[in-house]
């Protein structure tokens, strides 16, 4: 399963989902779902989510024991 960083990432910096559905633009319904797992997003997605935190995507994304 891949998991991710995503939660960890956005309370780091106070944001909520809504505020993070925002510099993303997406649904907060999508960042739920990220955040629990139900939803991989898409690579496009992905890039996104990496350039907005600065980081790489193996950094924020990695498969289920990994780390």
């Amino acid at each position: 399963m891949i998991k991710n960083r995503l939660k960890v990432l956005r309370a780091e910096r106070n944001w909520t989902q809504a505020e993070l559905a925002d510099r993303l633009q997406i649904s907060r319904q999508a960042v739920i779902s990220i955040e629990k797992y139900k939803y991989l997003p898409s690579l496009e997605l992905t890039f996104k989510i990496a350039k907005l935190f600065d980081q790489p995507i193996e950094q924020i994304f990695y498969l289920e024991g990994s780390l």
